[in-house]
């Protein structure tokens, strides 16, 4: 996720009229940092936690301002004390990472992850879900990254849709339904998560939870390979192999097309 995206997210009951921050938002969705920056400094000295989460942002990816992750850390921390479940989130992912970039903090990220999913904030809802079930930064728990993907996918994260899909189909912390693995992987892929792409081009494949149709699995999986998924190799091969040259042409014209809701 880009730093601008972290930028968003639901004003808090201590936020000012939200004009300034509009204002500063679309200053820095058009790239003009520095004037987004002039609006937000003094809301952040003042105490307004999204404008410190915003200044953090700027400072850690160098926008608008030299990168710092020093400066980072201090206003992203401010944020987060303050509660902002989008500076929890985003202090969360600086611990992730580390503050010199290799010094990583898991377990302040995972504690703020989870204070930021507590409070809503969905992208902080999915990474604790994978956290959850890779069990590498805290212990796993399936059954709780079950219900936590199960938030964030209601709140449109595709990530977690496409975990959904794996859950079900996998029978973790759950029962075995491959037609809801289909549901949750088609939506992932319609909101265009190349392993959500990857998987429902496979289910269609084996008609798993879904009628099989090669043609439409080759292009779900073009999707997915252009998108950079590497769940799509294993499929790629024996479905354009199971194919005439005219079903691969009408597979490669659909995986061309924009994504819309009433894609098969």
């Amino acid at each position: 996720m880009r730093w601008l995206e972290r930028l968003r997210g639901p004003r808090t009951d201590t936020e000012p009229d939200p004009d300034p921050m509009t204002e500063a938002l679309a200053a820095a969705t058009a790239g003009d940092y520095q004037t987004a920056l002039k609006i937000w400094e003094p809301l952040a000295r003042a105490g307004v936690a999204r404008a410190q989460n915003n200044i953090g942002a700027c400072f850690a990816e160098g926008l608008g301002v030299p990168r710092d992750r020093e400066l980072a850390l201090k206003w992203l921390r401010l944020a987060a004390a303050a509660g902002d479940p989008v500076g929890e989130r985003n202090y969360a992912a600086f611990h992730m990472q580390g503050v010199t970039g290799s010094d990583p903090d898991y377990g302040i990220a995972a504690e703020y992850y989870r204070r930021a999913a507590e409070r809503g904030d969905a992208p902080a809802q999915d990474m604790l879900s994978w956290m959850l079930l890779e069990g590498e930064v805290v212990p796993a728990d399936p059954a709780e990254a079950f219900a936590w993907a199960e938030r964030a996918a209601t709140a449109g994260i595709a990530t977690s849709m496409t975990r959904l899909g794996m859950l079900y189909h996998n029978a973790i912390a759950v029962e075995r339904q491959p037609e809801k693995a289909v549901y949750w992987w088609r939506k992932g892929a319609l909101a265009g998560d190349p392993d959500a792409q990857a998987m429902l081009g496979a289910a269609c494949h084996t008609g798993t939870g879904i009628v099989r149709d090669d043609v439409q699995a080759l292009a779900w999986l073009l999707r997915a390979t252009e998108g950079g998924s590497a769940l799509a190799k294993p499929f790629l091969g024996p479905v354009r192999d199971s194919l005439s040259a005219p079903e691969i042409a009408e597979a490669e014209r659909r995986a061309a097309e924009a994504l819309s809701a009433e894609a098969p």
